[in-house]
């Protein structure tokens, strides 16, 4: 009722966790008896003060490094794949990838917004998410690129014009749909880029001791519906023909794609090595700043470098020169406030 004493008085989370307290408080001491009147009895305000109390201790805040927004959830909610962000709907693996990002470009955490701008990093993305690939595009000489559509880009078969142009790549949720044999995405990525880039990549994978390899004769293949049940027909170079049941896809940015195989840690780790990289790292530290709570130990974001990490002079004019620029529009919005009387008389009584 809205005079009863139980009811809330405010509706923020200070407020909540007041009544909370007071709800229990309560309950220890024998107030509330229209309640135990009712048949509730005293145990069920400590009951329901304990569970909200639980579900208010578990409540994290967090900023998401793709698009800057505030957020409050409890970590149970902050799953893989399951959206959590309010703004933009991004996921703990998405952010994960462009904290991974931020980590092996600059060597900080940095949110998305908040990078340099610096052109003369040039990067490409495999099907990556509108969530960070349009401001990848505001940030650095970035594209993004499709298998099903246009800008169309394969990475079992790129362009050689495009070896060695890249600095970084990213690839998430790519790898395990590439047609056999499994390492030719590892060696392609390796070859497009430049000395000291880096591939920035996730892919399910378990810990398993060996790979799953769904398809290992894979040549001509196609789908046809029998009944209510989807197969996939193969006909392999040696002209047998073979019959898949229950195929499985992926629904992703680029559409549904077919599983090939399933990696495991032990051999996803040796087909970077074997491609070429040297220097690779999977991350699977948290960051709560950003929302980064990992509830599994696989399927974490890799960063495989080709070779040592340089920061080239040209990426280091134009840090410097967005420096500069952001340098002097802070002296002139400083000197423009100093002729305000308001700005000056707070400065006086150490207001600002």
């Amino acid at each position: 009722p809205p005079n009863h004493p139980m009811r809330p008085k405010v509706a923020v989370w200070g407020g909540t966790w007041r009544w909370a307290q007071a709800l229990c408080a309560r309950s220890r001491t024998g107030h509330g008896n229209s309640y135990q009147e009712a048949g509730r009895g005293r145990g069920v305000y400590c009951s329901q003060a304990g569970a909200l109390w639980r579900s208010l201790e578990s409540m994290m805040e967090f900023i998401c490094n793709l698009c800057g927004k505030s957020n409050r959830c409890s970590a149970a909610a902050l799953d893989r794949e399951e959206p959590s962000c309010s703004g933009c709907g991004s996921n703990v693996r998405t952010r994960g990838l462009m904290q991974v990002l931020s980590m092996e470009l600059f060597g900080v955490n940095l949110a998305l917004p908040h990078f340099p701008r610096v052109k003369s990093i040039r990067g490409i993305g495999t099907s990556d998410s509108s969530q960070y690939a349009n401001l990848l595009a505001e940030k650095f000489d970035y594209r993004n690129t499709f298998f099903h559509r246009p800008p169309y880009f394969d990475i079992a078969n790129p362009p050689e014009e495009e070896f060695g142009r890249y600095d970084f790549l990213i690839s998430s949720e790519v790898f395990e749909h590439v047609v056999p044999p499994a390492e030719i995405p590892f060696r392609n990525a390796f070859r497009l880029l430049k000395p000291g880039g880096v591939l920035v990549a996730t892919v399910p994978y378990s810990l398993e001791s060996t790979m799953s390899e769904h398809f290992p004769d894979l040549h001509q293949f196609g789908f046809a519906q029998l009944g209510e049940d989807l197969v996939m027909v193969n006909r392999t170079r040696a002209g047998e023909v073979q019959v898949f049941e229950h195929p499985v896809f992926h629904i992703s940015w680029g559409g549904a794609a077919l599983e090939m195989r399933e990696f495991c840690e032990t051999d996803l780790k040796k087909l970077f090595v074997e491609a070429g990289f040297g220097d690779l790292r999977v991350h699977a530290e948290d960051y709560a700043p950003f929302g980064i709570l990992r509830a599994e130990s696989w399927s974490l974001p890799i960063a495989a470098r080709k070779g040592e990490f340089v920061f080239s002079r040209d990426a280091t004019r134009d840090v410097i020169e967005e420096w500069r620029d952001l340098n002097l529009k802070f002296h002139t919005e400083m000197r423009r406030l100093d002729r305000a009387w308001w700005f000056r008389l707070g400065r006086k009584l150490k207001f600002l």
